[in-house]
């Protein structure tokens, strides 16, 4: 009779040391404070350049909220504009009438958005595909509609004057760039870290197959309904920046077209990626703000409208990505510090390769 193979003991997990620890969020803190102060530099005091680097912050967030839904957990919602409405809404109705701070309005926004996220994920994310499609878009225009018909409401013995469907005026300013650069960090880290935890785990695998995923145990509406409640409060943050940002909100800010806009900046920028998300939703600003000028460069004919012109060019690009990269330009892939700790090891293993050589050949 053989003998029996000696069990062989299992290696224990450690966890990195703390000093590796405290060294790697040094280094990030570092970067992120390096990247703001580029920033700054390169606005120099300007208005305007402030302006769009706020706006991109603004989109950042929303690509990044709406790609935790679609690109980590698989499911299709067209309605992602409405959680930015109802945050916008709920800021700018605490700050406006009721002279609450800004970072708690902001606060109260994300989670009234994500209370809105929670209501309507419970019972459309049993749905699957077209019809949890149907269900977010129609989530969206409800929203819209119940904007724009209600005028008044009565709280608390005030009169809180929405506008209706003329929209919220008189909103305070609040926002600048640094609180959107600050929020976008934090959304950014925080969906970062959801999905490399267990529970994003959970919502990947719920993406790559959700019969085989309940097979294993994985209670595929609960981890859709968190994914979709985070994602709606994130929405709600950068609703109350837009709100405190322009000093106006409108029914249109929930509608169809703001919802399309923010798909096509995660779809093109690749499904699964947060560094796609983030680098289409800068991309996108930055060419919705300068088309105008690149047409009135062109001497092109008064008559043509700069948003027809850019929802043209956004589509055939749309159209060109999905032909050539169906799962985005980055889809899947990330830039992480082992990437570029890589890559600078390639590239300074190749510098220092081809000095050995031109030194063998003198």
């Amino acid at each position: 009779m053989s003998e029996l193979a000696p069990a062989q003991t299992a290696v224990p997990l450690h966890a990195a040391p703390w000093r590796v620890v405290i060294g790697r969020w040094l280094l990030q803190l570092a970067c992120i404070a390096g990247l703001y102060g580029l920033l700054m530099a390169w606005a120099g005091g300007n208005r305007y350049y402030l302006v769009v680097l706020t706006q991109a912050g603004i989109y950042v967030i929303m690509a990044v909220s709406l790609n935790l839904i679609l690109g980590y957990t698989g499911q299709l919602s067209i309605g992602h504009a409405g959680f930015m409405a109802v945050g916008g809404y709920a800021a700018a109705t605490l700050t406006k009438f009721f002279h609450a701070p800004f970072p708690v309005a902001l606060v109260c926004g994300g989670l009234a958005a994500g209370l809105a996220g929670l209501l309507v994920g419970v019972p459309s994310l049993r749905l699957r595909g077209d019809y949890l499609a149907i269900a977010t878009l129609g989530f969206g225009e409800i929203i819209s509609v119940l904007i724009a018909l209600v005028d008044e409401i009565h709280l608390g013995g005030r009169v809180i004057d929405i506008g209706g469907a003329q929209g919220m005026i008189g909103i305070p300013r609040h926002t600048t760039f640094a609180w959107t650069f600050g929020a976008a960090v934090l959304a950014v880290k925080l969906v970062w870290h959801f999905v490399h935890s267990t529970h994003g785990r959970a919502c990947i695998a719920i993406r790559e197959d959700e019969v085989a995923a309940e097979a294993m145990g994985i209670p595929s509406t609960r981890y859709k309904v968190l994914a979709f409640t985070l994602s709606a409060l994130l929405a709600g943050v950068a609703g109350g920046l837009h709100a405190h940002q322009y000093l106006y909100l409108n029914p249109a800010l929930a509608g169809f077209m703001n919802s399309v806009f923010i798909l096509v900046i995660v779809v093109i920028g690749g499904m699964g990626s947060t560094t796609g998300a983030v680098a289409a939703a800068v991309f996108f600003t930055y060419v919705n703000q300068a088309l105008p000028n690149w047409l009135q460069a062109l001497h092109l004919p008064a008559q043509i409208d700069p948003p027809a012109v850019r929802m043209v060019l956004f589509s055939v690009l749309l159209i060109v990505v999905m032909l050539v990269r169906p799962r985005g330009l980055l889809g899947g892939v990330e830039l992480t510090w082992e990437q570029l700790g890589r890559a600078w090891r390639t590239w300074t293993g190749a510098g220092r390769r081809a000095g050995l050589a031109k030194g063998g050949q003198a």
